[in-house]
Protein backbone atom coordinates (compact mmCIF):
# COMPACT_ATOMS: atom_id res chain seq x y z
CA UNK A 1 0.00 0.00 0.00
CA UNK A 2 2.79 2.40 0.98
CA UNK A 3 4.88 1.54 -2.09
CA UNK A 4 1.94 2.09 -4.42
CA UNK A 5 1.25 5.45 -2.75
CA UNK A 6 4.90 6.51 -3.16
CA UNK A 7 4.86 5.35 -6.78
CA UNK A 8 1.69 7.36 -7.43
CA UNK A 9 3.23 10.42 -5.78
CA UNK A 10 6.40 9.99 -7.83
CA UNK A 11 4.32 10.01 -11.02
CA UNK A 12 2.64 13.16 -9.79
CA UNK A 13 6.00 14.87 -9.33
CA UNK A 14 7.10 13.82 -12.82
CA UNK A 15 3.88 15.12 -14.37
CA UNK A 16 4.21 18.43 -12.54
CA UNK A 17 7.84 18.73 -13.64
CA UNK A 18 6.92 17.96 -17.24
CA UNK A 19 4.13 20.56 -17.14
CA UNK A 20 6.49 23.23 -15.80
CA UNK A 21 9.11 22.42 -18.45
CA UNK A 22 6.50 22.51 -21.21
CA UNK A 23 5.17 25.89 -20.04
CA UNK A 24 8.73 27.20 -19.76
CA UNK A 25 9.61 26.00 -23.26
CA UNK A 26 6.43 27.48 -24.71
CA UNK A 27 7.06 30.83 -23.01
CA UNK A 28 10.68 30.87 -24.23
CA UNK A 29 9.47 30.39 -27.81
CA UNK A 30 6.82 33.09 -27.49
CA UNK A 31 9.15 35.70 -25.95
CA UNK A 32 12.20 34.77 -28.04
CA UNK A 33 14.48 36.60 -25.60
CA UNK A 34 18.04 35.88 -24.47
CA UNK A 35 16.80 36.52 -20.93
CA UNK A 36 14.68 33.36 -21.11
CA UNK A 37 16.66 30.47 -22.63
CA UNK A 38 15.02 27.14 -23.34
CA UNK A 39 14.90 24.56 -20.54
CA UNK A 40 17.09 22.19 -22.57
CA UNK A 41 19.90 24.77 -22.76
CA UNK A 42 19.62 25.41 -19.02
CA UNK A 43 19.68 21.67 -18.32
CA UNK A 44 22.92 21.24 -20.28
CA UNK A 45 24.43 24.21 -18.44
CA UNK A 46 23.34 22.76 -15.09
CA UNK A 47 24.98 19.42 -15.90
CA UNK A 48 28.19 21.03 -17.16
CA UNK A 49 28.45 23.27 -14.09
CA UNK A 50 27.48 20.67 -11.49
CA UNK A 51 31.00 20.44 -10.05
CA UNK A 52 31.05 24.24 -9.73
CA UNK A 53 27.53 24.46 -8.27
CA UNK A 54 27.95 21.68 -5.71
CA UNK A 55 30.23 23.53 -3.21
CA UNK A 56 27.93 26.56 -3.25
CA UNK A 57 24.89 24.32 -2.82
CA UNK A 58 26.49 22.61 0.19
CA UNK A 59 27.26 25.97 1.80
CA UNK A 60 23.66 27.11 1.29
CA UNK A 61 22.41 23.78 2.65
CA UNK A 62 24.48 24.16 5.82
CA UNK A 63 23.21 27.70 6.37
CA UNK A 64 19.56 26.71 5.95
CA UNK A 65 19.78 23.55 8.07
CA UNK A 66 21.63 25.30 10.88
CA UNK A 67 19.16 28.19 10.84
CA UNK A 68 16.13 25.90 10.98
CA UNK A 69 17.74 23.67 13.64
CA UNK A 70 18.51 26.69 15.82
CA UNK A 71 14.95 27.99 15.46
CA UNK A 72 13.41 24.59 16.24
CA UNK A 73 15.60 24.07 19.33
CA UNK A 74 14.30 27.34 20.79
CA UNK A 75 10.76 27.63 19.44
CA UNK A 76 9.47 24.10 20.08
CA UNK A 77 10.24 23.93 23.83
CA UNK A 78 8.90 27.46 24.34
CA UNK A 79 5.77 26.68 22.35
CA UNK A 80 5.10 23.45 24.23
CA UNK A 81 5.63 25.12 27.61
CA UNK A 82 3.00 27.67 26.60
CA UNK A 83 0.48 24.99 27.52
CA UNK A 84 1.02 26.30 31.05
CA UNK A 85 -1.04 29.43 31.62
CA UNK A 86 1.70 31.05 33.70
CA UNK A 87 4.26 30.70 30.91
CA UNK A 88 1.82 31.67 28.17
CA UNK A 89 1.15 34.95 29.96
CA UNK A 90 4.79 35.80 29.22
CA UNK A 91 5.11 34.22 25.77
CA UNK A 92 1.88 35.52 24.24
CA UNK A 93 2.63 39.27 24.63
CA UNK A 94 6.14 38.73 23.21
CA UNK A 95 4.70 36.92 20.19
CA UNK A 96 2.01 39.55 19.61
CA UNK A 97 4.54 42.38 19.80
CA UNK A 98 7.42 40.90 17.80
CA UNK A 99 5.83 38.53 15.27
CA UNK A 100 4.21 41.23 13.06
CA UNK A 101 7.56 43.02 12.65
CA UNK A 102 9.25 42.28 9.26
CA UNK A 103 12.35 40.67 10.74
CA UNK A 104 14.29 40.91 7.48
CA UNK A 105 14.95 44.57 8.37
CA UNK A 106 17.15 43.33 11.23
CA UNK A 107 19.86 42.23 8.78
CA UNK A 108 22.02 45.39 9.10
CA UNK A 109 21.88 45.14 12.89
CA UNK A 110 22.72 41.43 12.86
CA UNK A 111 25.68 42.05 10.54
CA UNK A 112 26.94 44.78 12.90
CA UNK A 113 26.69 42.42 15.87
CA UNK A 114 27.84 39.12 14.34
CA UNK A 115 29.89 40.14 11.30
CA UNK A 116 29.66 39.17 7.63
CA UNK A 117 30.33 35.46 8.07
CA UNK A 118 28.00 32.47 8.20
CA UNK A 119 26.85 33.21 11.75
CA UNK A 120 24.90 36.33 10.83
CA UNK A 121 23.18 34.51 7.95
CA UNK A 122 22.23 31.57 10.14
CA UNK A 123 20.92 33.85 12.90
CA UNK A 124 18.72 35.86 10.54
CA UNK A 125 17.21 32.66 9.08
CA UNK A 126 16.67 31.35 12.63
CA UNK A 127 14.98 34.56 13.83
CA UNK A 128 12.49 34.62 10.96
CA UNK A 129 11.70 30.90 11.11
CA UNK A 130 11.61 30.92 14.92
CA UNK A 131 8.38 32.92 15.09
CA UNK A 132 6.64 30.77 12.47
CA UNK A 133 7.38 27.59 14.43
CA UNK A 134 6.69 29.19 17.81
CA UNK A 135 3.24 30.49 16.84
CA UNK A 136 2.18 27.14 15.37
CA UNK A 137 3.53 25.11 18.30
CA UNK A 138 1.98 27.43 20.87
CA UNK A 139 -1.43 27.31 19.17
CA UNK A 140 -1.26 23.51 19.00
CA UNK A 141 -0.41 23.26 22.70
CA UNK A 142 -3.05 25.78 23.77
CA UNK A 143 -5.78 24.06 21.72
CA UNK A 144 -5.00 20.61 23.13
CA UNK A 145 -7.98 18.98 24.83
CA UNK A 146 -7.10 19.09 28.52
CA UNK A 147 -9.07 15.93 29.23
CA UNK A 148 -6.19 13.99 27.65
CA UNK A 149 -3.89 15.49 30.27
CA UNK A 150 -6.35 14.81 33.08
CA UNK A 151 -6.51 11.15 32.00
CA UNK A 152 -2.75 10.84 32.30
CA UNK A 153 -2.69 12.60 35.66
CA UNK A 154 -5.40 10.28 36.97
CA UNK A 155 -3.11 7.34 36.16
CA UNK A 156 -0.35 8.81 38.31
CA UNK A 157 1.74 10.48 35.58
CA UNK A 158 3.91 13.45 36.49
CA UNK A 159 4.35 16.61 34.41
CA UNK A 160 7.30 15.15 32.50
CA UNK A 161 5.21 12.13 31.44
CA UNK A 162 2.39 14.44 30.34
CA UNK A 163 4.70 16.40 28.05
CA UNK A 164 6.41 13.26 26.75
CA UNK A 165 3.34 11.12 26.08
CA UNK A 166 0.54 13.64 25.47
CA UNK A 167 1.51 17.22 24.67
CA UNK A 168 4.53 16.63 22.45
CA UNK A 169 2.97 13.79 20.35
CA UNK A 170 -0.24 15.79 19.93
CA UNK A 171 1.67 18.88 18.76
CA UNK A 172 4.24 17.05 16.63
CA UNK A 173 2.22 17.03 13.35
CA UNK A 174 1.67 20.78 13.63
CA UNK A 175 5.35 21.32 14.44
CA UNK A 176 6.43 19.41 11.34
CA UNK A 177 3.90 21.31 9.24
CA UNK A 178 5.39 24.57 10.51
CA UNK A 179 8.85 23.29 9.64
CA UNK A 180 7.73 22.48 6.09
CA UNK A 181 6.40 26.00 5.71
CA UNK A 182 9.61 27.36 7.19
CA UNK A 183 11.67 25.66 4.46
CA UNK A 184 10.20 27.93 1.80
CA UNK A 185 10.70 30.96 4.04
CA UNK A 186 14.28 30.01 4.88
CA UNK A 187 15.16 29.54 1.19
CA UNK A 188 13.78 33.01 0.42
CA UNK A 189 15.76 34.52 3.30
CA UNK A 190 18.82 32.56 2.19
CA UNK A 191 18.72 34.21 -1.22
CA UNK A 192 18.46 37.63 0.43
CA UNK A 193 21.37 37.14 2.84
CA UNK A 194 23.58 35.57 0.17
CA UNK A 195 22.94 38.30 -2.38
CA UNK A 196 25.54 40.64 -0.91
CA UNK A 197 28.66 40.70 1.31
CA UNK A 198 29.58 37.12 0.38
CA UNK A 199 31.23 35.15 -2.40
CA UNK A 200 29.75 31.77 -1.54
CA UNK A 201 26.30 30.27 -1.81
CA UNK A 202 23.58 29.93 -4.43
CA UNK A 203 22.21 33.40 -3.75
CA UNK A 204 25.59 34.86 -4.60
CA UNK A 205 25.76 32.83 -7.82
CA UNK A 206 22.31 34.03 -8.89
CA UNK A 207 23.15 37.70 -8.36
CA UNK A 208 26.61 37.32 -9.89
CA UNK A 209 25.21 35.64 -13.01
CA UNK A 210 22.53 38.32 -13.28
CA UNK A 211 25.10 41.13 -13.06
CA UNK A 212 27.17 39.48 -15.83
CA UNK A 213 24.07 38.82 -17.98
CA UNK A 214 24.99 35.11 -17.94
CA UNK A 215 21.41 33.91 -18.13
CA UNK A 216 22.19 30.23 -18.53
CA UNK A 217 24.20 30.21 -15.30
CA UNK A 218 21.49 32.32 -13.68
CA UNK A 219 18.79 29.75 -14.38
CA UNK A 220 21.11 26.86 -13.48
CA UNK A 221 21.68 28.45 -10.06
CA UNK A 222 17.94 29.01 -9.61
CA UNK A 223 17.30 25.34 -10.38
CA UNK A 224 19.94 24.35 -7.83
CA UNK A 225 18.21 26.47 -5.18
CA UNK A 226 14.83 24.99 -6.12
CA UNK A 227 16.26 21.48 -5.79
CA UNK A 228 17.67 22.41 -2.40
CA UNK A 229 14.26 23.45 -1.11
CA UNK A 230 12.50 20.48 -2.73
CA UNK A 231 14.98 17.98 -1.23
CA UNK A 232 14.54 19.42 2.26
CA UNK A 233 10.77 19.34 1.86
CA UNK A 234 10.78 15.67 0.79
CA UNK A 235 13.17 14.76 3.62
CA UNK A 236 10.90 16.39 6.18
CA UNK A 237 7.88 14.64 4.71
CA UNK A 238 9.62 11.26 5.17
CA UNK A 239 10.49 12.18 8.75
CA UNK A 240 6.85 13.05 9.38
CA UNK A 241 5.68 9.68 8.06
CA UNK A 242 8.02 7.90 10.45
CA UNK A 243 7.40 10.12 13.46
CA UNK A 244 3.62 10.48 13.02
CA UNK A 245 2.61 7.04 11.79
CA UNK A 246 -0.88 7.33 13.27
CA UNK A 247 -1.74 10.05 10.73
CA UNK A 248 -1.03 7.78 7.75
CA UNK A 249 -2.92 4.71 8.98
CA UNK A 250 -5.40 3.82 6.18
Amino acid sequence: MQRSEEKHRGKGYLMACALIIFAWHLLAIMLNSVALPSPLEVLFTFINQRSFLLPHLLISLIRVVCGIALAVSLAVPLGLLSYEDEIDKIVAPIVYLLYPIPHIVLLPLIILLFGLGNLSKVILIAIIVFFQILVTTRDAARNLNRYYVYSMLSLGADKRDVYKHVIFPACLPKILTAMRISIGTSIAVLFFVESFATTKGLGYLIMDSWSRADYLSLYASIIAMALLGFSLYILLEKIEKRACKWIYIP
